[in-house]
């Protein structure tokens, strides 16, 4: 979030990542060395243990992201308020619960990750049609984005869900169900950063310092019109970030995701 501002080659920047990934390796190594590790390295082993994690990290970091970024967009630049945005989100969530049953149904019967990948490229889908927003443009410009990634969601869920859990040892779901919903909030912050270095960056090369201010609407009236199209130009460019790991995240669930690596569960007594 503060790589524009304080330079990608700033000691605080790179110390900051390389700090991060020494941490990262020694939290493996300690969990490897651990009797009782809070998340074992070893089942990533497990081709669909990684592809489920992989998953939530993609819808996490694609649809559930871009969230904030609709919400600036609706109230900001269209002018509605908290209320009026909420309910012009409606058909994802509405299409969200709609289909997660028929999801969850349909998963006893076919492989989860046709589902899984199946519902992320729903989601890419959705953002290539949201991309070419223009400043001209009303909220029904958004609605037929808005219906795939509720279809997209509701069909990744349930299967996801079960995944997490059914390809680890029946006494390590604990931490298969942890991890899934780790990797979920891991998407959504990562996803909200990436965009927002991103988004800022345009906003900036577009307004100069003004652009700080543009994503929360504190601009004078005189760029109002400017600050918008500065604005719709960056959300174009989050609708391809957005494309881009739902995409990858459907092609690794198809490749990781087997039905062969999923737990026999015995019947209770």
């Amino acid at each position: 979030m503060r790589g524009n501002s304080s330079g990608w080659g700033s000691p605080e920047i790179v110390g900051c990542l390389a700090g991060s990934a020494v941490l990262l390796v020694a939290f493996v190594v300690i969990e490897l060395r651990s009797r009782r590790p809070m998340l074992d390295p070893r089942l990533f082993r497990r081709p669909a243990f990684a592809g489920a994690q992989i998953a939530a990290f993609a819808l996490s970091a694609s649809a559930f992201a871009i969230f904030l970024y609709f919400t600036l967009y609706l109230q900001n630049v269209l002018g509605y308020s908290p209320l009026q945005t909420g309910l012009r989100f409606l058909p994802i969530t509405l299409l969200a619960f709609v289909v997660a049953p028929v999801s969850g149904k349909m998963s006893a019967h076919a492989p989860v990750k046709l589902l899984i990948g199946g519902g992320l490229a729903v989601c890419a889908l959705a953002f290539v049609l949201l991309h070419g927003l223009t400043v001209s443009s009303g909220w029904t410009a958004l609605l037929p984005g808005f219906v795939l990634l509720g279809i997209g969601i509701g069909l990744v869920n349930p299967p996801l869900a079960s995944t997490a859990v059914g390809v680890v040892p029946p006494q390590s779901t604990g931490m298969g169900s942890g991890a899934n919903t780790t990797f979920r909030q891991v998407g959504i912050a990562t996803g909200i950063a990436l965009m927002g270095a991103v988004f800022e960056h345009h906003l900036t090369s577009e307004l100069g310092a003004v652009g700080r201010g543009a994503a929360s609407g504190a601009v004078p009236p005189a760029l109002r019109q400017q600050a918008d199209a500065a604005f719709v130009g960056g959300l174009n460019q989050l609708f391809v970030i957005g494309a881009v790991i739902a995409a990858a995240g459907a092609a690794l669930s198809f490749a990781l995701i087997r039905s062969r690596d999923f737990y026999r569960r015995r019947a209770p007594g």
